[in-house]
């Protein structure tokens, strides 16, 4: 990778791409996005500042281990003059979204526990299901696999639930998550 003259102040969409491994298109929705700028030469070609390379190396970091770009667009608008994040701003801002990351963690664990009881129960019920069906709001009302309740021919109104117990499959046997 050829090295960028440090007499060079603006940098291309070409070299910047090069430069920071992001794509073209990548750098393109990051300036749409706010994450970015540049400013339009006579011939109304994009020209970055060769601070955009921190910016990107910035942005691509926080997206691999996980943050929105909507949170790092608002990380990026609180430094002062739209400088470029330097260590000190990494570290406090990594210290503000650990603890985010640290809840999506255990969001994933337990949709990972519960794909693993789901798929072990059987029971097909998507009412009860833990994945489908959050908090088992559905489930305090009846068991089995129906989410929409019959109709009959010539009726607009749908049918009374039956009783879970009165249902002719039956009740779910097997211990639903």
């Amino acid at each position: 990778m050829s090295q960028i003259p440090q007499t060079l102040h603006e940098l291309t969409v070409g070299q910047l791409s090069a430069r920071s491994g992001a794509a073209v298109s990548a750098l393109h929705f990051y300036e749409s996005k706010g994450l970015i700028s540049s400013r339009r030469t006579s011939g109304n070609q994009r020209r970055y500042t060769r601070d955009a390379l921190r910016r990107v190396a910035f942005v691509r970091a926080a997206q691999r281990v996980g943050i929105p770009l909507a949170t790092i667009r608002q990380a990026l608008a609180e430094l002062p003059d739209e400088r470029t994040p330097n260590r000190d701003d990494w570290a406090r801002l990594s210290r503000a979204w650990r603890s985010e990351l640290d809840e999506r963690i255990k969001q994933l664990g337990r949709l990972r526990d519960h794909l693993t009881d789901c798929i072990g129960c059987g029971c097909l019920s998507l009412e009860a299901c833990v994945l489908s069906n959050p908090d088992d709001i559905s489930g305090e009302k009846i068991a089995g696999s129906r989410l929409m309740p019959e109709r009959r021919a010539g009726k607009t109104s749908p049918e009374p639930r039956p009783d879970p117990a009165q249902d002719p499959a039956g009740p779910c046997s097997d211990p639903c998550p």
